[in-house]
């Protein structure tokens, strides 16, 4: 019985970490559905961009209130979390407070650790005001679960902030009555205002009270840590990785497919022979199909960008397609891509490999109106805190619509056809351009 605590301990953190490693392993391979792309260069630059974008929070401050608040509890997840480090070897060593040895490094420690709970309970306290109250627009659109997980995170902090301060209380007192194992370690300028609640308790009350508090506090981090996978909080991890990959061409600048370009080519060259028979290696196989009408066509580093979108709806409040009433929200657009990858996930876990179920995402989640209200300002890209790109998305999306259904808007098939014939965008002879000059 002795040992009953710290076996307990050990299956609940093998429990807790390897069913979050079986659902990042699906996350990784919805992630490789998509077609391949290269995005191993620059790597001095790309290294560059995860310090500053998501280690430094760069693009988060660009609005101050929401982003100081978002430093603070960014910082308070992972400073704080290195108190896990010494419950986790508690846990399974059955001592107290292992680090205790190194004195005053360690007093300050718990001071830091209690001083960014704090500030870390205030933070998410107005997040919650901002999120609920206050009549911010990209916030209030949020409906059903969306609005739910936000608001589920704030308290899963509150909860886990608060059994902290709550555990060192106890502990505190415990430490003052001499309890046996409870030695003097660390510095509590925050839970010695809450110590005196424990006032009066006897020494086996508060022993309960602190390791309640112990147990829950860990249990509740594993059950936070499997809680991302469900949640769009799964980028405080995907961030990393998905500004290192990001698009590092200048914004605007698109991709050219290879197969319109050696059409382009071959039109422009007056010695090729138009019907000369296609290179052995161009003949086999079907031809590759044109942008992208489900998660599958498009890459990789787009469904891992869908995975990492945070739901924060920078991108939707600075689209100007969106501010003029129309129905794109390139926020959406990110979410629809994630919700239909996860669902082609399923489909895989249901069925061992994908078998068709009649949707795709477009039409299904994402509609021609939105993808064409788009005006391609990169402004939502500029927006992002985590460098994804909506754009993207909807350019390929676009691409298929134009190029494999012939389904572009009626505006669009007349500028093509006056390009075409014209050699410009307006429906008048070439002859006739300079008829202005005349009148």
């Amino acid at each position: 019985m002795q040992y009953l605590p710290n076996i307990l301990f050990v299956i609940a953190l093998v429990a807790g970490i390897g069913y979050f490693i079986k659902n990042i392993r699906k996350v990784i391979r919805n992630i490789r559905l998509g077609k391949d792309i290269d995005r191993s260069d620059n790597k001095g630059e790309r290294f560059k961009n995860m310090a500053m974008i998501a280690l430094g929070q760069s693009k988060m401050v660009r609005r101050p209130i929401a982003g100081i608040l978002h430093v603070v509890v960014y910082l308070g997840f992972i400073i704080i979390n290195l108190e896990v480090l010494e419950i986790i070897i508690d846990g399974i060593f059955g001592t107290h407070r292992i680090f205790a040895f190194m004195g005053g490094f360690y007093d300050f420690l718990i001071t830091s650790f209690e001083i960014l709970a704090l500030l870390v309970l205030v933070s998410v306290v107005i997040f919650w005001i901002r999120r609920n109250v206050i009549n911010i627009r990209r916030f209030k659109t949020l409906k059903g679960w969306p609005k739910n997980d936000g608001n589920i995170i704030l308290y899963f902090e509150v909860v886990l902030m608060t059994l902290f301060l709550t555990m060192n209380a106890a502990d505190l007192q415990l430490q003052e009555l001499g309890a046996d194992h409870y030695i003097k370690a660390g510095s509590y300028p925050v839970s010695q205002f809450i110590a005196p609640l424990f006032n009066g308790m006897s020494e086996g009350s508060l022993i309960l009270i602190e390791r309640g508090a112990w147990w829950l506090h860990i249990l509740g981090i594993l059950v936070f840590l499997n809680y991302l996978y469900f949640s769009k909080h799964l980028h405080i991890l995907l961030a990393f990785p998905n500004t290192y990959y990001g698009d590092l061409k200048p914004q605007g600048e698109f991709d050219n497919l290879e197969a319109v370009t050696k059409e382009v080519q071959l039109m422009m060259d007056p010695s090729a022979d138009p019907f000369a028979a296609p290179a052995e290696d161009e003949s086999e196989g079907e031809p590759e199909k044109f942008g992208a009408s489900d998660v599958m066509d498009l890459n990789w580093a787009q469904l891992l960008n869908a995975y990492t979108c945070t739901e924060c709806g920078r991108c939707t409040s600075e689209c100007p397609a969106n501010q003029t009433g129309k129905i794109l929200s390139p926020r959406k657009i990110m979410m629809d891509t994630r919700d239909r990858l996860k669902e082609v996930g399923d489909n895989i876990d249901k069925n061992g490999s994908f078998v068709d179920d009649g949707k795709q995402l477009l039409n299904d989640y994402i509609t021609p109106e939105e993808l064409w209200a788009c005006t391609s300002c990169n402004a939502c890209v500029e927006a992002c805190p985590v460098s994804i790109s909506p754009l993207s998305i909807i350019m390929d999306m676009r691409r298929y619509l134009v190029m494999e259904q012939s389904a572009a808007p009626s505006d669009l098939n007349n500028m093509m056809s006056n390009i075409e014939n014209n050699g410009a965008p307006w429906p008048f002879n070439q002859m006739d351009r300079l008829n202005w000059s005349n009148e």
